[in-house]
């Protein structure tokens, strides 16, 4: 999915705050901040979304809470650990998006926009022509090579890597 729109499917975000609490206890805001942080700022939880997903955790007997500092901690019981582990397979899909998506979170950035339009527009040309060249493999390579040498011309324009 891109960087816009719905991200979690039925019962995901649910999948995703237990896999949290498996891997540390924490109050509420520490599970909201570590779910942002898988997604380098392109999704923020809500405390209206994250408190009643710990709340039916809870109630499922997948977390339970104990005080600390004056605040619930969540930490998972051994339901908790052995659900998060048959759905193991599905977690790792979910922090797979939030990596891709997290990608996205460099074209919030103003000077982006200037670079994003004539990119997409040199990619649908790329495409075109790969399409009405039927996937001839000598035009894929040829544009590959463009691209390649297009990435690293611009990665020499970085002042890190001079």
């Amino acid at each position: 999915m891109g960087p816009t729109g719905r991200f979690f499917g039925p019962g995901e975000l649910r999948l995703a705050v237990l896999a949290l609490v498996v891997a540390e206890a924490g109050h509420g805001y520490q599970v909201m901040n570590r779910l942002a942080e898988r997604f380098n700022g392109t999704y923020e939880p809500s405390a209206g979304s994250i408190y009643p997903t710990l709340q039916m955790l809870e109630d499922e007997g997948l977390v339970r809470v104990e005080a600390g500092d004056g605040r619930k901690v969540y930490h998972a019981t051994d339901a908790g650990r052995e659900a998060a582990a048959e759905h193991g397979d599905e977690i790792e899909r979910m922090w797979s998006r939030a990596a891709s998506r997290s990608e996205w979170g460099m074209f919030r950035e103003p000077e982006a926009a200037e670079i994003i339009g004539p990119a997409l527009r040199l990619v649908k040309s790329a495409v075109k022509t790969l399409v009405h060249a039927h996937g001839d493999p000598r035009v894929v390579e040829q544009i590959q090579a463009v691209f390649v040498e297009a990435r690293t011309r611009i990665e020499q324009l970085d002042p890190r890597r001079r």
